[in-house]
């Protein structure tokens, strides 16, 4: 008999878990039948007659461990089963609050993006990072169908177009560094899953334990520790689920079957789980009237986890009453959902009949007429319309998916090959233009170094105004022609600068500040006199407090880079500290001209360096593995372990640069 202090108030929630014979399937007409239980009364009796020792107690035990349920299959319940058992390894998180991306700008996004990798748990933010690689895509994917446009318009060929955007490469730098939190993540959370489920098994030993050695005074006490315990542990595996929580539940049974020792906490337990379970009843019967079908679903998965592992049994005399209407109400919402599926593959096969009519009229696009460019432009936006359409359509069943997606690529395909064979077939007409550049290039470079301003200047606006009209040439001459245009166009428009700039006497009052301050920093190394760090860092500090020099006279900071180098080649200094200096004074010169976009390559370079120093040195640690029974003294281990210091100084070097830039405000 259980002590009077160990019974429980008639508030206290209680949370024993389901039975087994109230999860399973009904009979054929839906309705659940099994074996009967032993009964409380019958439960007395064993007592009653089991006065003889502990023997006979253990008979009485073994004998109700083998009572079986005998149940038909149910697909409503099973498919309930099935779905909080995938549910069991998820993680409550507080989900970051999704904001409006559709409105913010490419680089605000991969500034959001940046900063819920860098400042919110991985697990947190899933929904978040693929709103916005979605939206990436759709923006980045219509800029980069805009700069092809463009490029085709200034007579480009489709097949040479490339486009490169830092901000592609940082979007994709920060995604990785995402992939590898989330690996992380979810392998520590694999190793917890593990850790939950052995803590699980321990106490359904622990409950056996109860069982076996049940004393009567304290056993009803231990058993709601034990509960308690396990309400407490986190998610497992959800491939252990089903059988952990039925392992678990049939020895709750069993012991529920010693509760004959105390008729009236039994009687208190099985009243209130009535209660509790009638309430859930109602709740599911509540969902089965929803017509949002998904909402419906999801809060019945809710019930049965709470029937399952929250609520204990209730007396025979209720147990099949309610939880038919349970399992009747979860029948309803099954058969509902299995409707709403059952439309949508309707639904499905409409859009495969759609996409393979739009893949008709890609095969059927007629281009044996095109003579030109313009025809082939007029071709190749009917079928980027064609394309566009067929995305924009809806899923098709996933059996058809392959098929239809080979016959959408081989109908693209078909057109390319036509429109790429077409444009192989005007390399005259490029070799053409290259010859009309050329031309251009050279009454450029002509012009360059004249100083009659007015025609000089209306001429070289023509020539630039003629290159764009030309159109296109081979790739590979390109970038080159280019290059020699623009230096012999920029080297007289800066020389036109430098004369409309005359009167900027501040630059040019810098220019000649910075040259005496070249000047005596030469005598100094001419006169062999020592300079130390704090010098060296006075001079730099000296330089950059006088300013910018004007755009033509920018070289003079190219000598004092050269002067620096003497001094340290001449001088005890630090060799890391000068190159930090004369890093420091290198990204400083950006900030004066305002180049943003050398700084911001500034910071993708140094970010690029530490990652490849980083794997450097993991594979220099990795060979050390494959060295095996090396002495200290092994030339080959020496030379590696020589080597991954020479790497770790240039990390902590790479590591300061990008520091330094992450401090700067522009």
């Amino acid at each position: 008999m259980l002590d009077e202090t160990n019974k429980l108030p008639d508030d206290e929630k209680r949370n024993l878990t389901l039975q087994n014979s109230e999860i399973k399937e009904a009979s054929a007409e839906n309705e659940l039948k099994m074996e009967e239980p032993i009964s409380s009364e019958e439960a007395v009796d064993i007592a009653d007659n089991d006065e003889k020792g502990d023997s006979e107690l253990e008979k009485t035990l073994e004998s109700t461990t083998k009572i079986e349920v005998s149940t038909a299959p149910n697909k409503a319940i099973d498919e309930i089963d099935t779905k909080i058992a995938e549910s069991s390894e998820n993680l409550e998180l507080e989900h970051v609050e999704m904001q409006d991306y559709d409105n913010f700008s490419l680089e605000d996004l991969v500034a959001e993006l940046s900063k819920l990798v860098k400042d919110n748990p991985v697990q947190s933010i899933h929904n978040n990072v693929n709103k916005i690689k979605n939206t990436f895509n759709v923006k980045f994917g219509s800029l980069l169908k805009k700069e092809k446009e463009k490029f085709i318009e200034n007579g480009g060929n489709v097949v040479d177009f490339q486009y490169n955007n830092p901000i592609k490469s940082t979007y994709n730098s920060i995604l990785y560094d995402y992939k590898i939190k989330k690996n992380e993540f979810y392998t520590k959370q694999e190793n917890q899953l593990n850790e939950n489920l052995q803590a699980k098994l321990e106490l359904i030993e622990d409950l056996k334990t109860l069982i076996e050695n049940a004393d009567g005074t304290t056993m009803y006490k231990r058993f709601r520790e034990i509960q308690d315990k396990w309400r407490s542990i986190g998610p497992i595996p959800k491939a252990k689920y089903n059988d952990t929580w039925r392992t678990y539940q049939h020895h709750v049974e069993r012991f529920y079957d010693l509760l004959h020792l105390n008729n009236d906490l039994r009687d208190l337990d099985f009243k209130h789980n009535y209660e509790e379970k009638l309430k859930l009843v109602v709740k599911a019967e509540a969902l089965a009237e929803l017509d949002d079908i998904n909402l419906a679903f999801n809060e019945l998965q809710i019930l049965h986890k709470m029937w399952k592992e929250d609520i204990g049994p209730v007396d025979r005399e209720h147990r099949e009453e309610v939880w038919g209407r349970f399992s009747a109400a979860t029948k309803i919402v099954h058969d509902k959902r299995h409707d709403f599926f059952k439309n949508l593959r309707s639904k499905f096969d409409e859009n495969t009949e759609k996409k393979l009519s739009i893949i008709a009229k890609i095969e059927a696009v007629d281009t044996s007429g095109n003579k030109n460019r313009s025809d082939w432009q007029k071709s190749i936006n009917e079928i980027e319309e064609l394309r566009n359409k067929f995305f924009k359509i809806g899923q098709v069943p996933r059996a058809k998916s392959n098929d239809i997606w080979a016959k959408f690529k081989a109908a693209t395909r078909k057109f390319n090959i036509e429109k790429n064979n077409f444009f192989k077939s005007v390399k005259k007409e490029h070799l053409e233009n290259l010859n009309k550049k050329k031309l251009l290039i050279e009454k450029a470079v002509e012009l360059k170094d004249s100083e009659d301003w007015d025609v000089a200047t209306e001429v070289m606006k023509k020539i630039q105004a003629d290159w764009k009209n030309i159109g296109h040439v081979p790739r590979k001459y390109s970038d080159k022609l280019w290059k020699e245009f623009k230096d012999a166009c920029n080297y007289y428009f800066d020389r036109l600068h430098s004369v409309q700039d005359a009167g900027n006497k501040e630059e040019l009052e810098v220019f000649n500040k910075k040259k005496e301050l070249l000047k005596e920093i030469k005598n100094s190394i001419d006169n062999k006199i020592e300079i130390t760090l704090d010098k060296l860092k006075e001079y730099v500090t000296n330089w950059r407090s006088l300013g910018r020099v004007p755009f033509e006279m920018k070289h003079i900071e190219i000598k004092f880079n050269k002067l620096i180098d003497k001094i340290v080649a001449e001088n005890s200094i630090d060799e890391k500290e000068v190159e930090m200096i004369k890093f420091e004074n290198l990204i400083n010169s950006y900030l004066e001209q305002k180049n943003y976009k050398k700084l911001n390559g500034e910071q993708l370079f140094v970010r690029k360096k530490i990652d490849e120093t980083i794997r450097e040195i993991q594979q220099l640690e990795n060979n050390i593995g494959f060295i095996s029974n090396a002495t200290k003294d092994n030339p080959l281990l020496k030379n590696v372990i020589e080597n991954i210091r020479v790497y770790k100084e240039k990390l902590e070097i790479w590591k300061s640069k990008l520091e330094y830039l992450k401090k700067l405000d522009y």
